[in-house]
């Protein structure tokens, strides 16, 4: 009722003030009419003076300077859209002729996600492009990328790493790609030397860190623990929340939190206080340790020690 009293489609009879009536259909149709007449008066007052306004900037941009040369209006584009962005891949996949470096966090890749870029990535492999590709470790243990890598062949190298940084496609270092907003429906297009080499930079300092996909994660020294909780505990002393690891590592949030329990478990801690300082104890924070120092028991398990 409150609903219908605001649209004014009912209204107390004035007989008695306790009643509520139906008004008349002519008189709100007639009130609704011309609210959106006065409506699209008003846009379209401040469409003409917005065309106005731009047509006379306009033109004092042609008194005052030249327009930029065609180079540098394309340092960097604004990709708006799945299918804008499809079309500038597709676009820089055939001006390529050497090299594809990227970078895909997420952890286990889609198997959408895989067929999206899949007939970019076999055009490339007919032409001899390489292509090397970084992952995090979680993404190890997906069927689908290893099903990529095995039809792609001698084509791809991967490596992975805990984490990586959000999503990169560089093309022959000449031109890259990446996202403009967290659900990736806009890119930027950056085709600027000087933001290109800086990528080209990053993308080599983390492929020298990364481990290649054929290649076991090393041993973290600690019997019952593993590659990845090694990883959480050491964000887990940065102060870092339950999501934030999940997003950085690849993992669902349930995912991560069971892998903290079982780092809890086999440290001993009883809450995540004492998990913190069990977590410096064993060495897992990822602070610098002194170069000779004796061995470290887990509490209640004697036979279990951190170097």
């Amino acid at each position: 009722m409150p609903c219908l009293l605001e649209l004014a489609l009912l209204h107390p009879d004035p007989d008695d003030m306790d009643w509520l009536v139906p008004t008349s259909p002519q008189e709100v149709m007639t009130r609704l009419l011309r609210g959106m007449y006065d409506e699209v008066s008003a846009s379209q007052r401040r469409v003409g003076s917005a065309v106005a306004a731009f047509e006379w900037y306009a033109g004092l941009g042609r008194q005052v300077q030249p327009a930029p040369p065609a180079a540098e209006r394309s340092a960097i584009r604004v990709l708006d859209g799945l299918a804008r962005i499809q079309a500038a891949m597709d676009e820089a996949t055939q001006a390529c002729t050497t090299e594809v470096l990227t970078v895909q966090p997420g952890g286990i890749r889609r198997e959408a996600e895989l067929s999206e870029g899949l007939h970019r990535a076999l055009a490339l492999r007919s032409r001899g492009v390489r292509m090397r590709d970084l992952y995090t470790h979680v993404a190890r243990h997906g069927q689908g990328l290893l099903n990529y890598l095995e039809l792609m062949g001698d084509a791809v190298e991967a490596r992975t790493l805990d984490e990586v940084i959000d999503r990169l496609i560089l093309f022959d270092r000449t031109v890259a790609f990446i996202p403009a907003n967290t659900d990736r429906t806009m890119a930027l297009e950056l085709r600027h030397p000087a933001i290109v080499e800086y990528l080209v930079t990053v993308f080599e300092r983390l492929w020298r860190l990364a481990i290649p996909l054929t290649a076991p994660l090393p041993d973290t020294g600690i019997e019952g623990i593993s590659h990845r909780e090694q990883s959480i505990a050491a964000l887990l002393a940065e102060g870092h929340q339950d999501a934030v690891i999940a997003e950085r590592l690849g993992i669902s949030v349930r995912t991560c939190r069971a892998h903290i329990a079982r780092l809890s478990e086999t440290l001993g801690a009883a809450s995540r206080t004492q998990l913190g300082v069990r977590i410096a104890q064993a060495g897992l924070d990822g602070a610098p340790r002194p170069t000779v120092s004796p061995p470290l028991s887990v509490p209640g398990q004697e036979s279990r020690t951190a170097r």
